[in-house]
């Protein structure tokens, strides 16, 4: 059923300027594809409806059976039939309710059914998104479109829709038994709806702006505790000073929060007192109307009891006449919930696998660019006319200024993003070409930025080979060098590494990447900034191990560390979007170009700070 006026969503009863202006257009094709969700549980909306149908109906009965009541029992004096008329009154109040609790069950269960349908479908749909909309997109408003739109679906059936259907039934059968017990005090109640409405939708839009504000002012809040509670935020505010700061902003937001819920609580106090005397004046004029028919003889046919079942219906019309009223709000929401939901669902899955995709053996495969462009917006240009060959088996190390390109170059490898131009083959083959699965399978990577899931260290290794044996992750966490560390925490491979890994430091967590992508025995092999987030004494200890990884495989190595540069087989030369120099260490230097300025300014000082560790 629908709220009542002083209710919260009451004062939900108006639509925004904003609702207004993005008001989604109603079309035939957004109405089917609406009810495409609904159809599959269209046997059980068909005993919603008639539950709610009879329930109507049935709940007309103890109204009718007042007026038997007065006029057959009491007047009458018969005292056992003022005895099955109660009972009968009760049976049919017990049936009514009976069949309302069926009714509200089925339909939750089919809103949520269709909540965990639309899910499912928009969990899998994201799933398959490219990169560049995780990028691009809020995380935030993800995370809403995932959860709190989808879940307000449940309200939209099980509220919007059951109620039109609730609120229709009711009218519908309460008028035809109105104007068949007395159309004249049927029109005298009817009368009296204007003055429903009037009030309802000022002092609704009056508490509606109230609660708007009151929300804003909320969100704000929740801004605040947000950023300076969180780790890094309270962090910042503990290394500033700024407690006391933090705090007056607080309580300043604070109560203006609270000023806001007392004005909006105290017109909702008023409004119920406003709305109780008006429901009140269509019961006396109909007392009155009746007072008069009988006592001036006007209709003979009117009784006592007639007058008494008419103010029982009545009042039973006045709700649903106001709720369905402010249908078109209703039905607007409802379709901004759908649009906004339709709107992620109709975004492009950009990058999928071919249809017939092939699965190469990738062990030792080549790598080639072939002058490969590539932007995120097209009056943008990130690569341009990138063109290089890396042989199967070898490894290439690839370096530049920050902003170059470089991570771009190897995120079009695994298909990350595609290209805009020109061709990335791997074992002579089109990546567009291959089974995205295999390709991505056969391909490990190795980042600066290292993402841990909150859990524990087994579940994060397992991540990357859910069947590996105790010795297997022993045997690669050796290999990355951080297998000691694990052994002397009290939960050994057990231990909870917090949210994003935060309980871990950033060495800590890069060597469990390595060791991670270790167990995924990837062919081909790319680190971007695999050991920036270590010391020279740590990455040190793990240089067996990443040329463990790298032998025998095709790599491409973004580094910052000269050590790492030097066992690379060849260098590419990143600027400006595309490959300025290649060669190897002593053919670049001798060159002098780009490649020789990043050696005098970065890495050669690097290299000194290693050296004078090493002594």
């Amino acid at each position: 059923m629908p709220a009542p006026p002083g209710h919260p969503h009451g004062a939900r009863a108006f639509l925004t300027d904003e609702e207004k202006a993005n008001m989604p257009r109603v079309t035939p094709a957004l109405l089917k594809r609406i009810l495409s969700y609904l159809k599959p549980y269209r046997l059980q909306f068909a005993f919603v409806f008639l539950a709610i149908l009879l329930s109507a109906t049935i709940g007309l009965l103890p109204s009718i059976i007042t007026g038997k009541i007065v006029d057959e029992a009491l007047l009458g004096e018969d005292l056992a039939l003022l005895i099955r008329l109660l009972l009968l009154a009760f049976v049919t109040l017990a049936a009514s309710q009976v069949i309302g609790v069926l009714e509200s069950y089925i339909n939750a269960w089919i809103a949520n059914r269709i909540i965990f349908d639309m899910k499912n479908q928009m969990y899998d749909h994201l799933q398959h998104m490219p990169h560049s909309f995780f990028t691009s997109e809020k995380q935030g408003d993800i995370i809403t479109r995932m959860n709190t739109d989808i879940s307000g679906v449940s309200g939209v059936i099980s509220g919007t829709l059951a109620s039109v259907v609730s609120n229709v039934a009711t009218v519908v059968t309460t008028l035809v038994a109105l104007f068949t017990m007395s159309w004249q005090l049927a029109i005298v109640g009817i009368v009296v709806i204007p003055l429903l409405i009037l009030p309802t939708r000022k002092v609704g839009k009056t508490r509606f702006q109230l609660l708007t504000e009151s929300q804003a002012k909320a969100d704000e809040m929740n801004q605040l505790v947000n950023e300076t509670l969180s780790v890094s935020g309270s962090m910042l505010v503990k290394l500033f000073t700024r407690e006391k700061t933090e705090y007056e902003r607080f309580v300043a937001v604070n109560e203006d929060v609270t000023r806001l819920a007392m004005r909006e609580q105290r017109s909702g106090k008023w409004f119920l007192v406003l709305m109780g005397m008006f429901t009140q004046i269509g019961p006396l004029l109909i007392y009155f109307a009746g007072g008069w028919f009988i006592i001036r003889r006007v209709d003979p046919t009117l009784t006592v009891g007639t007058i008494t079942a008419t103010v029982a219906l009545i009042n039973r019309l006045y709700r649903p006449v106001q709720s369905l009223l402010n249908l078109q709000v209703d039905f607007t929401r409802s379709l901004a919930l759908f649009t906004r939901i339709f709107d992620y669902f109709d975004r492009n899955i950009a990058i999928t696998s071919p249809p017939d995709g092939k699965k190469p053996n990738l062990y030792r495969a080549d790598v080639r660019f072939q002058h490969v462009a590539f932007s995120y917006t097209p009056d943008k240009p990130l690569l341009t006319d990138v063109d290089f060959f890396v042989p199967g088996g070898r490894t290439y190390a690839i370096v530049g200024p920050s902003g170059s390109g470089k991570s771009t170059v190897v995120n079009l490898i695994p298909r990350l993003y595609d290209v805009t131009g020109g061709l990335v083959t791997v074992a002579g083959i089109d990546v567009r070409a291959i089974d995205l699965e295999h390709l991505r399978a056969n391909i490990g990577m190795v980042t600066q930025d290292t993402y841990l899931f909150n859990g524990t260290i087994r579940e994060n290794l397992l991540y990357a080979k859910p069947d590996a044996t105790q010795a297997e992750l022993e045997n690669a966490c050796r290999v990355a060098n951080i297998h000691d560390f694990i052994a002397a925490q009290p939960d050994g491979y057990d231990t909870e590494v917090g949210n994003r890994g935060l309980k871990l430091s950033g060495g800590e967590k890069q060597r469990l990447s390595i060791a991670r992508t270790l167990l995924k025995d990837p062919k081909i092999l790319i680190l971007d900034e695999a050991t920036s987030a270590l010391d020279s004494i740590s990455e040190h200890a793990i240089q067996d191990a990443l040329e463990q990884m790298l032998r025998g495989r095709t790599s491409l190595v973004i580094a910052h560390r000269l050590s790492t540069i030097l066992k690379a087989d060849r260098i590419l030369v990143v600027a400006d979007g595309r490959i300025a120099e290649q060669g190897t260490h002593e053919e670049l230097l001798a060159h002098g170009g780009l490649y020789r300025q990043l050696y005098e300014t970065q890495f050669r000082t690097i290299l000194d700070l290693e050296a004078d560790r090493e002594s």
